[in-house]
Formats: structure tokens, C-alpha cells, sequence
């Protein structure tokens, strides 16, 4: 007799279904489907030859340490790198403050494990990134959505949120994923004095922030909570958990990211950690710090950001010409992704299908809203297709809105 496997899983197992995004993915392999749906860099950017050079490198002068077990926190000379990378951006801390994860998924899974227990109310973004909540609907955790405008979560409705008792807020500050917006310094600021004020710590998650091609930079969340608490560097011990990926400013396949927090918190990520994995990759990690040397990384960001930026300016252009103009968009100043909002009563989910049929995908927007709604709203990529592509691809779309929204109200196409 066959065992049933269906009444052996475990209670977490009824919470978690898969990421909506990866099974969109599957349908738009097809080569001549244009996606906008995959949060992908650019491959055709990617540095090749130098990750080659690196990995000679690694292997000729560091073998022994590359294909061997490593500590659970992480190649210490990548973690200093980071170190130094960071106090550019104002955040001071020390290698201790850091954490080699891999990829920023695997740190949004340890912040659930350490964190939330069943029933636990996390305050998030409304829309917020269907990555973290998938992670910790695993936990048994509860959302408290706090509405967004073009600068960010609105703080003036935080309090409300923090008055039903919440275990953090969880935030990702620059060109959010999905919406494309960045939170403004004067909210930054309001969000911090707030969650000291009801005790809340804060969940930053920063993937993008390095790729901003417009516009002046905003601190971080971590930093603008260090000078709120008057700290000048040394061991950070702020009310922030600081999340950042080498994924979009190297490559995604070596899932290299790291958490930065205070000294006490780290030691229990690192535990949880090695319940999970022991480390991540000795050779990925090494290989990451060998290709970001001699100004490397540097460069290879503004290639990106210029990148994007064309990219970003052609789904633009594209979209004012060729989208209804009942259509509208965010415009961000940076990363990955733009959000769009269709007429009141559409629903970007009944119409996925038939954009495949016109061999075109994005990312309906109501996946992203942890209590439902958005169902109006869609994502949108600009990294990974070439500019022509999206041209075109946009044009494909912008058809089938003008198909939907003026044979409902009778006007010509």
C-alpha cells in the first residue's frame, strides 16, 4: 500500500502556494513572447570575462578556502568590502554588523524564522514584494498593508498600524518592487521617530539602491535611524535590519547578498542560518570579492544605471504614445520596475491571457496586495528586454488596452 503524502505534510505547508511570478514564467518562455514580467538583469551586461579572470584567480590563490567549508557569517574580506561600500552610502558599521546570506531571499526566510511566530502582524507596503511575503506566510504571519503614494509608504497612516501592535515594518525604501517608488527623506524620517516610538524595529530591504540613474540620493533607512539616535559609526546597534544583493549589481546566479544588523542580532541570523545551509557558497563569495576589485563594481554599476536608464526612458516614451491615455503609470528614478494602473473595473488578471495570446506578459498588480485589491494595477520590467523589444512589446499592450477600454465605452480604437 502507497503512503499518503498529502496528510504528512506540515500545518506551514497549507500557507505557502508558488511564487505567482515563477509559474507566469513558465508561459512566457515561448521565444516569442515579450515579458515584462520577470524582475531578470540585463545578461547581456553581465561581466563574463571578469568573473572568468576571477575564478582563475580564486582557484590559482585561494583553493584551499574557496572549495572548503567556510564560517556561517561569511568570507570576512567580502563582509569588509562591504563594510567600506557601505560607510559610502553613511552607514558606518564593522564586519561583525554583517552577514553573507544567500541571495536576499534566503535573509527575508531567517528574519521570519527569528522573528515571527503564527499570528505576528507585520506592517507592510500596499503593494509590497510577493518575495518576502511568500517567505513568511510559512511563519503564520498577518499583514498590516499601509497604503503608498508617489513618496512612499504613507506615514500619516503608519500610527494607525502601530496602534494593532506589530512585530516590524518591513519596507524597501528605493524604486520599490513593484510600484517603482521611493520612500521621500521626510517620511524616511517620520518612519523611523515612529517605530521608536512604539518600539517597532524596521526591516529595510535594498536591492536596488545602488541603481538610481536619476535624482538626488536619499540616505538609507538605517542611517537616517543612526542619526536619530546619535550614533557616529563603530558596531551598529540601531532598530534597522539592512538587506542588499550583489544580484542586481553582479549577477543573480550566485545568490551572494548580506544582512547588516546589530552585533546581537547577527549572532542569531548566523544561528538560524546554519540550520538552513551551514554558509553560503566559499567559492561564489570569493569569487564576488575578487571581481569587485580595482574599481570594478563601481564601473560596472554605472554601466548598469545607464543601461536601465535607456531602457526605463523607452518604456516611457513607448507608453505615452501608444497607451490609452485613461492609462497611468509611476515614473521611477531608478531599479527595475514601473507600476501601472488601469481604468477603475478592470482587471489586469482577467486580461493576462489574453496579452499571452498576443505575446506579451507582465505581472498583474493584485498578487502584490497581501489582503487583496490592485486588481487594476500591473508590473512592469524595463531591465531585461533591449529597447526595440520594448517598443514593441508595448505596442503589443497598448492594443489590447485600447481594444478593452474603448469597446466598453464605444469609441473607436
Amino acid at each position: 500500500m502507497e503512503t499518503s503524502w498529502d496528510d504528512r505534510y506540515a500545518y506551514r505547508m497549507k500557507s505557502m502556494e508558488s511564487s505567482f511570478i515563477r509559474e507566469i514564467l513558465k508561459l512566457t518562455q515561448q521565444p516569442d513572447v515579450i515579458s515584462f514580467a520577470g524582475g531578470l538583469p540585463a545578461p547581456k551586461i553581465f561581466p563574463v570575462k571578469e568573473f572568468q579572470e576571477a575564478a582563475y584567480r580564486t582557484l590559482e590563490e585561494n583553493s584551499e578556502k574557496a572549495l572548503q567549508y567556510g564560517t556561517t557569517e561569511g568570507y570576512l574580506p567580502l563582509r569588509e568590502m562591504i563594510a567600506k561600500r557601505s560607510a559610502r552610502y553613511g552607514l558606518k558599521v564593522r564586519a561583525e554588523n554583517i552577514s553573507i546570506t544567500s541571495g536576499s531571499q534566503q535573509a527575508l526566510d531567517l528574519v521570519g524564522r527569528l522573528f515571527i511566530d503564527r499570528g505576528d502582524k507585520i506592517i507592510v507596503e500596499n503593494p509590497t514584494y510577493l518575495g518576502a511575503t511568500q517567505a513568511w506566510n510559512a511563519y503564520g504571519a498577518d499583514y498590516l498593508p499601509v497604503s503608498m503614494d508617489e513618496e512612499g509608504m504613507i506615514t500619516s497612516e503608519l500610527e494607525k498600524a502601530l496602534h494593532k501592535g506589530a512585530k516590524f515594518i518591513y519596507v524597501l525604501p528605493n524604486f520599490q518592487n513593484p510600484s517603482g517608488v521611493t520612500l521621500s527623506l521626510k517620511r524616511r524620517k517620520e518612519l523611523v521617530a515612529l517605530a521608536d516610538r512604539y518600539r517597532t524595529p524596521i526591516i529595510e530591504d535594498d536591492p536596488y539602491g545602488q541603481i538610481r540613474f536619476e535624482g538626488e540620493h536619499i540616505p538609507p533607512v538605517a542611517v537616517v535611524d543612526s542619526e536619530y539616535r546619535g550614533q557616529n559609526g563603530g558596531s551598529y546597534d540601531g532598530n534597522v535590519i539592512y538587506l542588499s544583493t550583489f544580484s542586481k549589481l553582479l549577477a543573480p546566479g550566485l545568490r551572494i547578498a548580506w544582512a547588516i544588523g546589530a552585533e546581537s542580532v547577527m549572532r542569531r541570523l548566523v544561528q538560524a542560518k546554519q540550520g538552513a545551509d551551514l554558509h553560503t557558497s566559499s567559492f561564489n563569495q570569493i569569487a564576488v570579492y575578487e571581481v569587485s576589485q580595482n574599481d570594478f563594481l563601481d564601473k560596472h554599476v554605472a554601466v548598469i544605471r545607464a543601461t536601465y536608464k535607456e531602457r526605463r526612458d523607452a518604456m516611457l516614451e513607448a507608453m505615452d504614445e501608444l497607451f490609452p491615455v485613461e492609462v497611468k503609470w509611476t515614473h521611477p528614478e531608478g531599479g527595475m520596475f514601473l507600476f501601472v494602473t488601469l481604468p477603475e473595473g478592470m482587471d489586469a488578471m482577467k486580461l493576462f491571457d489574453k496579452a499571452v495570446e498576443k505575446k506579451v506578459a507582465y505581472v498583474p498588480g493584485s498578487v502584490f496586495h497581501p489582503l487583496g485589491g490592485g486588481e487594476n494595477t500591473m508590473r512592469m520590467n524595463f531591465s531585461f528586454p533591449d529597447p526595440d523589444t520594448i517598443r514593441e512589446g508595448i505596442a503589443r499592450l497598448g492594443k489590447l488596452l485600447k481594444e478593452e477600454i474603448y469597446a466598453k465605452q464605444d469609441f473607436p480604437v
